[in-house]
């Protein structure tokens, strides 16, 4: 952790209780000649961090330590995105490094041990629990049991040691466990100073002895992954279509530094936490539709039952033909159909509600519940009357057909309230949207989830947000402050922009003209099925265009590169991750197995830029019983010149100005503004 920067960051790093004491202290009116003034302010902010650099030595010492790690290597990041629920294979990429911890494994000992033993190796760094089940280790004598923890410790601290040639001692010891640092300390330089193998061995018999011995080694096997990435990026939809959602937040809480950029379906499960009725409808009609409601009962302890009780009442004659789940499951499949229906057509009511109170939306045309005539079984959708494959709507009141039916809002006021009262899909979403962002630049790079929306010449469009239109950049930064407000006061007309983030034509979270569920469950018509991509998915083919866009979030346009997902890249038709421009790449790789099963991981470290391609994982059993690991293709995007190190990266500006800080605290020591201690 390095020191504040700004008075921000030393709120967060001093308690209220100091900085009033440091401000309410005497000061000397004049700085010695040759000092540059200090403000009663900064002198305020200096004494709070003297509590904790108390003398010129200190700071002398620190600044040291801050301009060294100015020069160490830039830190390697993985950007990942549309995990769609998929958190199995979420946990192998993570756990191997997205295939990086393999070859320094292998470099390291592949002249010395045999393919099963580097397996069994590479297995304790990624599954360590699930180990030690497997080998019987627990129940084991304890002769084995120490021979096993002996030569495993060995070997991860060698790994360890390895890994700390791109990296600060000081980084690597923030990884350790509070109760362990000091051995893991002893341990670490044993593998890097080769002292007599006695301490080692005593250390680690000790361990064993008392019990701790496994323990120690699932430790390390956690601090050798955090090592090995300093940043995880997930650029989008956690969630949806695949099994979990539940599971793949669990695991990106247990990060040491992750950052969130949000998806539509991250927004859509965020405004259905904060108990947007529309939303809530909508991600219940998917979990439904994809078979995955094991996320919602045993994941947040949500209720089906006021929906299974609206499915068997009112639709209990209605084959509901064209709601059939995918996949299967315990649950009858009719059933489910019949559930999928009646929270489709709940969905579409609450829809046109929206839409209605906001008629700066602009998707009247989107209204299609309103649009259904019953008597006649058609639906106009822009000026064209096409029949319904379904034309059972037993809940539809023509005169007021966006009203929910009595049965309807009694269901509906269960299920909100069930939402509600989740306090795991309250932590689970508080913490994406504090962890999450509209867009983050790393290592003078854009990356963000869908796209920036222009019209067809490249112009910027607007989107209405707190009654001003916003573009480019600057509807980026108005979006996430709707995000975190909506969190913080629950406004409706916030909650209602979730629901456009979602589904909206201007939506950069979305980036098509429609959504078109309804035409796909009740039109037989393929040609109404099309959902029309913003101009920008073409655009970013263009050099020009790409630097535009670079340009307006302020990062270097000639070498920044724009990171998306959100649209899957579709090998089989030839298509690329990398944009002929050069300068864009979509990393929407169909991760999750309900999309394609492969998946990337962009890879941002010192020597340049790499995409790792996924492919299908099969559980944790067959990794350990079979030795399966998800070997990626890694293909080389940029190579750099010169190695980037942490001063070229956007990590150097708070340290160049942690260390003028503490420039200036010597300077104040110096001109006995404040007192050493």
């Amino acid at each position: 952790m390095e020191l504040p920067c700004n008075q921000v960051a030393l709120n967060r790093m001093f308690s209220t209780e100091e900085i009033i004491v440091a401000a309410s202290a005497p000061y000397p009116p004049h700085p010695l000649p040759g000092t540059h003034p200090f403000s009663p302010e900064e002198l305020a902010a200096l004494r709070a961090l003297a509590h904790h650099v108390p003398t010129v030595d200190a700071a002398v010492a620190e600044i040291a330590r801050l301009k060294a790690r100015l020069e160490f290597p830039s830190g390697t990041i993985h950007i990942l995105s549309d995990i769609h629920g998929d958190h199995m294979k979420l946990q192998h990429v993570i756990n191997n490094a997205s295939g990086s911890l393999r070859p320094v494994v292998e470099r390291l000992y592949r002249s010395h041990l045999s393919p099963e033993e580097i397996t069994t190796l590479l297995n304790t760094i990624y599954y360590p629990a699930q180990l030690f089940q497997y080998l019987g280790l627990e129940t084991a004598d304890p002769g084995t049991r120490t021979a096993f923890v002996r030569r495993t410790l060995k070997w991860q601290f060698e790994i360890l040691a390895a890994l700390t040639q791109f990296c600060s001692l000081q980084d690597i010891a923030h990884t350790f466990p509070a109760d362990y640092r000091t051995v893991f300390w002893e341990l670490l330089w044993e593998a890097i100073a080769k002292r007599p193998p006695t301490y080692m061995e005593t250390m680690i018999q000790t361990l064993t002895e008392q019990g701790k011995g496994l323990q120690a080694v699932r430790w390390a096997s956690r601090v050798i992954r955090q090592a090995s990435v300093s940043e995880v990026i997930v650029a989008g939809d956690l969630g949806d279509r695949g099994p979990r959602l539940d599971k793949v937040i669990d695991l990106l809480m247990h990060q040491k530094r992750l950052s969130i950029t949000w998806g539509n379906h991250d927004v859509s499960w965020m405004g259905a936490c904060l108990g947007h009725e529309a939303l809530i409808a909508t991600v219940l009609r998917l979990s439904l539709r994809y078979r995955r409601l094991s996320q919602l009962e045993e994941g947040f302890g949500i209720t089906m039952q006021p929906l299974e009780k609206l499915a068997r009442e009112v639709y209990g004659a209605d084959p509901a033909s064209r709601f059939q789940p995918r996949g299967e499951g315990l649950r009858d499949t009719v059933q489910m159909a019949r559930m999928q229906k009646a929270i489709a057509v709940i969905q579409f009511k609450l829809e046109a509600q929206v839409i209605n109170r906001h008629p700066e939306y602009q998707m009247d045309r989107r209204a299609l519940i309103t649009q259904i005539d019953p008597h006649r079984g058609t639906v106009k959708l822009d000026g064209q009357d096409y029949p319904l494959l379904d034309p059972s709507f037993p809940t539809l009141d023509p005169l007021n057909p966006s009203m929910l039916s009595p049965e309807e809002a009694s269901c509906m006021d269960r299920l909100k309230r069930s939402f509600l009262e989740s306090s795991p899909l309250w932590e689970q979403m508080r913490f994406v949207e504090r962890r999450g962002t509209a867009y983050v630049i790393r290592d003078g790079h854009v990356i963000f989830h869908g796209c920036l929306p222009v019209d067809d010449t490249g112009d910027f469009l607007s989107m209405p947000i707190d009654g001003s239109s916003r573009r480019g950049r600057e509807l980026f930064d108005a979006i996430g402050g709707v995000v975190h407000r909506a969190f913080r006061e629950q406004r409706l007309e916030d909650l209602d922009m979730l629901w456009y983030l979602w589904t909206g034509p201007s939506s950069p979270m979305f980036g098509k003209d429609k959504m078109a569920t309804f035409e796909n469950y009740f039109i037989g018509d393929a040609e109404t099925h099309h959902e029309t991509k913003n101009p920008y998915f073409q655009l970013i083919h263009t050099p020009s265009f790409c630097r535009q866009v670079l340009a307006e979030f302020g990062v270097d346009p000639e070498m920044g590169m724009i990171v998306n997902g959100h649209v899957p890249v579709r090998v089989e038709r030839g298509e690329l991750p990398l944009k002929k421009s050069g300068q864009a790449i979509t990393i929407d790789g169909a991760f999750s197995e309900a999309y394609g099963d492969r998946g990337y991981t962009l890879i941002l470290d010192y020597a340049g830029i790499q995409l790792a391609e996924h492919h299908h994982f099969e559980s944790v059993s067959d990794a350990l019983a079979n030795g399966t690991d998800i070997i990626p293709r890694v293909d080389g995007i940029r190579q750099y010149k010169t190695p980037r190190r942490v001063a070229d990266t956007e990590y150097g500006a708070p340290i160049g100005a942690d260390i003028k800080m503490l420039e200036r605290l010597i300077e104040a020591y110096q001109a006995s503004l404040l007192d050493e201690l």
